[in-house]
């Protein structure tokens, strides 16, 4: 590979970037696999060292909350896969889609969501976000008027799924972006049941993609985990 983000003069097929996307072989051990780096902290070189980590003028490890090398390759094989420039991988897929919309929304702003969603996801966005000052109007998913009509100078972005939980219905992601565009809004989705495997919503106009982890990419149920990309 050419470099962490899978990109290359051949491009790499899917399989591949699941397999490998993010990492190279260790340079000290030639080890192929990734290895588990179960640490909570890092060594500095200095105090100088530690002083540009913690100003963010140098990039390297701090603590395992913030940064860690294992959780940096799936932060990139992730982004590999779903065709964006980055990733950021969470403690599930709660945490995910909370801290996007947190990231964008504040008191006294909105979030246009399409109606058929997630549980977790609806309880989010009609108990817990009102709480926080962020009202959230709901939108049949193929109602494009109503999703223009439901857009004000408040609006942080729109919501959806790629296939609506639980009723399993397609979303038509490109007229949701062309909509979110006109109104200079990001187009957030949790692709979660399809996975990058099956759709890459960001080659459809998406600008944020999230994923429960949880679910078919880690792929046996024994893990939690979400990412942001």
């Amino acid at each position: 590979m050419a470099d962490n983000n899978g990109n290359n003069s051949t491009p790499l097929h899917f399989d591949t970037l699941a397999i490998h996307g993010g990492q190279e072989p260790d340079a000290s051990t030639n080890a192929r696999a990734v290895p588990i780096y179960q640490t909570t902290s890092y060594t500095f070189d200095d105090a100088d060292h530690a002083a540009r980590l913690f100003a963010l003028q140098e990039f390297g490890n701090i603590y395992t909350r913030i940064m860690n090398p294992t959780t940096d390759v799936f932060e990139k094989r992730i982004a590999a896969l779903e065709g964006g420039q980055a990733a950021l991988a969470l403690a599930s897929g709660q945490a995910a889609e909370t801290l996007a919309i947190l990231t964008l929304a504040g008191a006294g702003d909105e979030i246009v969501s399409t109606t058929s969603l997630y549980g977790g996801t609806y309880n989010l966005f009609h108990y817990t976000l009102p709480k926080l000052g962020i009202t959230v109007r709901f939108v049949d998913a193929a109602d494009f008027d109503g999703l223009r009509a439901s857009i004000n100078d408040r609006t942080k972005a729109v919501y959806t799924e790629t296939v609506g939980n639980p009723k399993l219905d397609i979303i038509d992601i490109e007229r949701l972006a062309e909509v979110a565009h006109e109104h200079g809004l990001p187009l957030m989705i949790d692709n979660t049941t399809p996975s990058p495997a099956l759709c890459r919503p960001i080659e459809w106009g998406a600008d944020i993609v999230i994923n429960s982890a949880t679910k078919f990419i880690g792929g046996h149920g024994t893990s939690i985990g979400g990412v942001i990309v």
